[in-house]
């Protein structure tokens, strides 16, 4: 374990947070398109990335204790702060280009999770509009094909009750 680990594991956390990004912007598309009947299936792809990104996130946390205690820092070290005290060397570059790119990779997360928000909600409204319209009079077809109401009244059939 050490630095060349903790590298991988963000390179990996980098990964998973690209996929939720292709994700998100996917379920985008579906929702814009109208699409709905597809959305239960985006949404489940969502959380299953967020699934891995958690494993991962665990996985960063212990390597990063692993790293701070080798550059003598304390075990809980953010990360941000642990490129502070790294060594003389490429480590504090390497580290903080992994910083910039999952900053900006949350970034457009967040802003995605925000307008889908936006889009669900839009259609959550159409829905409950559309449903308040639908005439709730269930109507029967005679034999012309006219509709009328059902009533609750007796009917003559064959000329019997």
């Amino acid at each position: 374990m050490g630095v060349n680990e903790l590298s991988a594991v963000l390179w990996r956390e980098r990964e998973l947070l690209e996929l939720l990004t292709f994700k998100l912007e996917e379920e985008q598309l579906l929702l814009t398109a109208g699409k709905s009947r597809w959305i239960e299936h985006a949404t489940r792809e969502v959380e299953q990335v967020l699934e891995r990104l958690r494993a991962a996130g665990l996985e960063r946390t212990v390597e990063v204790a692993v790293v701070a205690e080798e550059w003598g820092t304390e075990g809980e070290t953010p990360l941000r702060e642990l490129v502070d005290h790294a060594p003389d060397g490429p480590w504090a570059d390497i580290f903080t280009s992994h910083l910039r790119a999952m900053t900006e990779l949350t970034r457009q997360i967040k802003q995605l999770r925000d307008e889908n928000e936006q889009f669900l909600r839009a259609a959550a409204r159409s829905t409950q509009e559309t449903l308040a319209t639908v005439n709730t009079d269930p109507a029967t077809y005679d034999a012309t094909g006219s509709g009328r109401s059902t009533s609750t009244s007796s009917h003559l059939f064959d000329g019997r009750l």
